[in-house]
């Protein structure tokens, strides 16, 4: 079960750093975010 749900973070953590890395800089902004800190962002998104 540890697996599954190890599995199942990691994919949600990839899913999110995906489709913030597909906004736009200015989108990114809008959100106050900086494209450094997406995989920050992706991991606070998961727990």
């Amino acid at each position: 079960m540890n697996i599954l749900r190890s599995y199942s973070s990691w994919r949600r953590y990839r899913e999110t750093c995906n489709e913030l890395n597909r906004l736009s800089q200015r989108e990114l902004s809008d959100l106050g975010i900086q494209r450094n800190e997406i995989p920050s962002v992706a991991r606070k998104a998961i727990v």
